[in-house]
């Protein structure tokens, strides 16, 4: 079964006004940033897709905190910059536990070079993809949260 629409998430670690971000080499767009992230499997909770991404991509666990924002990609409306597939990113606030050190994973996702914590104030120096750098800085200041409503942990009205 295919869908229309891929669902992302992705973890907004922020510590000491720094921000940890993975570090591309992208063939087309030379060095590019981002957040932990990637695609929601089959039967895996956003949540868990956003705590599975971050051992992937930065080697860490992670505690996942309130819904930050959401980003879409719909490449109809942006000449398929970033591919074709129309893309959901849920992005959540997040807090590193168990002690873990971000670095390099053994195996990276093609052309992941590193992990790096970037200060707050640089992040319009660097180029981040989907353009996100005024939203991280804004959010750290102001702060704002989406609830995330799971119908699982939902109590029970309806029989």
């Amino acid at each position: 079964m295919s869908f229309h629409i891929r669902v992302r998430a992705g973890a907004i670690i922020i510590e000491n006004n720094n921000i940890l971000l993975t570090v591309y080499n992208d063939p087309l767009r030379g060095i590019i940033y981002d957040l932990p992230a990637g695609g929601a499997e089959p039967n895996e909770s956003i949540t868990d897709a956003v705590k599975r991404e971050a051992k992937e991509e930065a080697c860490i666990d992670v505690e996942v905190g309130p819904l930050a924002f959401v980003y879409e990609y719909a490449p109809h409306l942006n000449f398929e910059k970033f591919g074709k597939t129309h893309t959901l990113v849920m992005m959540f606030e997040c807090k590193i536990i168990n002690n873990t050190i971000p670095k390099l994973p053994e195996n990276p996702d093609p052309n992941q070079i590193g992990v790096t914590w970037l200060p707050i104030s640089e992040l319009q120096n660097v180029k981040i993809y989907a353009n996100i750098g005024a939203h991280l800085q804004e959010y750290m200041i102001n702060g704002r949260n989406i609830d995330l409503i799971e119908e699982h942990k939902l109590s029970r009205t309806f029989t």
